[in-house]
């Protein structure tokens, strides 16, 4: 953490006891902490009671998965609500308001016996994590660091990963014991302390607010990331750290809006998918239910570990060849859970699921601000919710296709074309650049 004074015009809040240590770290603590938190409506946690669910209401996979559409698509028009909100009045309040919708949303899972009910309560939570916590976060991560945004991401990724590797065997061994009703009912108390608290006492909107500079920077090291010439040949490749900001109309007018914004939709409509039938999948294959919900909390725990990792990479190597790696190891991944039929395939995947799920976050954060800037940040990711709503349909087409064939083959197999589609996109997204204005000519004397 960077250590320095801390001159009198900074209003840094009681609540953090770092005086010498820049503020930025106290929005990183609390991001992390929201990011654990909203784990319990994320795919993986949710394939963990897609059996007991199955088998005590007689409800379908499509029935159950329509749920996770419902959430993803709340959580795409959510963010049309809050983008520019978010540009106006920052991140603390909306994740807030977040947690508590998740928190009502968990204890009405454990109440539900008709699918509406489940749709609503888990489509709320859900709806509440995307918007107000995954995208409320990464938008304050990224107002508050430029040089070391990549490892910040990652931290929050961290949480997020280190919520769904540990969270599917607590709730198993709950489950175990008393059921999944209360299993629901532990993780509503889980998230009202994980994300509503800390967000309340710690989430700031923007360094400036506090009287402070962007990473403590000097107005010398301000003026040099200002603006600046793009790289030309290999040196491409290499992250130009610039806080030149887009509006959402310059954005728009650039080949790479749209390219990005297509990427985006069509990785979250595959990864989704995976995500929630991944535990049924291996069940479905042979594998006892411990070995399946084993493999998910693997793959979480190589994504946990693995995101730092890809944090400091990102901060070197520029955000679209990693969003380029990414692509190709979710292709990989989508080949082998197409064939794994024992449990040494299963950790393959987990392996190679694992590798590329820890760059998803901070790839798909770091591409918006990278690309575009800071300043305008929520309106323009507000801007691309409704184009969105194709994604959160994966999981219940998928759900819809087993019902239909008895296999995930046809799904599984169209992820891995879509995920090498993917690749070539990106190698299509040369950064724009946003032209100079012009300087007022001198007077004629």
């Amino acid at each position: 953490m960077q250590t320095q004074h801390i001159p009198p015009l900074q209003r840094t809040p009681r609540a953090w006891p770092f005086k010498n240590v820049y503020y930025g770290w106290a929005i990183v603590w609390a991001s992390t902490i929201a990011a654990f938190g909203m784990a319990p409506v994320f795919g993986p946690v949710l394939g963990v009671f897609f059996s007991s669910i199955e088998r005590d209401l007689g409800w379908d996979r499509a029935t159950i998965a329509f749920a996770f559409t419902t959430g993803s698509m709340t959580g795409s028009l959510f963010q049309i609500a809050i983008g520019r909100l978010l540009d106006k009045y920052g991140a603390r309040m909306i994740v807030v308001a977040a947690g508590i919708l998740i928190t009502m949303g968990m204890i009405g899972l454990s109440q539900m016996q008709e699918p509406w009910q489940f749709w609503l309560a888990f489509g709320v939570g859900r709806g509440s994590a995307l918007a107000g916590i995954s995208v409320g976060t990464g938008v304050a991560l990224s107002n508050w660091f430029i040089r070391k945004r990549g490892r910040t991401i990652a931290i929050r990724g961290v949480g997020q990963r280190a919520g769904q590797a540990l969270m599917p065997m607590m709730i198993f061994a709950i489950m175990a014991v008393a059921g999944w009703r209360t299993a629901f009912l532990v993780l509503a108390g889980i998230t009202a302390v994980l994300i509503i608290l800390p967000a309340a006492v710690y989430l700031r909107r923007k360094p400036e607010d506090l009287g402070m500079t962007l990473e403590n920077m000097t107005p010398e090291e301000l003026a040099g990331i200002a603006g600046g010439a793009p790289r030309r040949g290999l040196a491409r490749l290499s992250r130009q750290v610039s806080d030149v900001s887009f509006t959402l109309a310059e954005a728009r007018k650039t080949r790479a809006f749209w390219i990005l914004l297509g990427f985006v939709m069509v990785e979250r409509f595959g990864l989704g998918s995976i995500n929630l039938h991944m535990v049924v999948n291996f069940e479905d294959k042979g594998l006892s239910p411990l070995l399946a919900a084993s493999i998910l909390s693997i793959f979480a725990v190589i994504s946990a570990v693995t995101t730092m990792p890809w944090g400091f990479v990102l901060e070197k190597v520029h955000v679209r060849f990693g969003a380029m790696m990414m692509a190709g190891l979710f292709c990989a991944s989508a080949i082998v859970i197409l064939i794994a039929d024992n449990y040494p395939l299963a950790l393959l995947f987990a392996l190679l699921y694992g590798l590329a799920t820890g760059a998803g976050n901070i790839v798909e954060n770091m591409l918006w601000a990278d690309y575009f800037g800071r300043e305008h940040l929520g309106a323009i990711r507000g801007f691309g919710a409704p184009f969105r709503l194709l994604s959160p349909t994966g999981p219940v087409i998928t759900g819809f296709l087993f019902d239909s064939t008895g296999s995930y083959a046809l799904p599984f197999g169209t992820f891995a074309v879509i995920f090498a589609v993917m690749i070539f996109a990106m190698y299509l997204a040369t950064p724009p650049v946003k032209p100079l204005a012009a300087a007022p000519e001198a007077p004629v004397t």
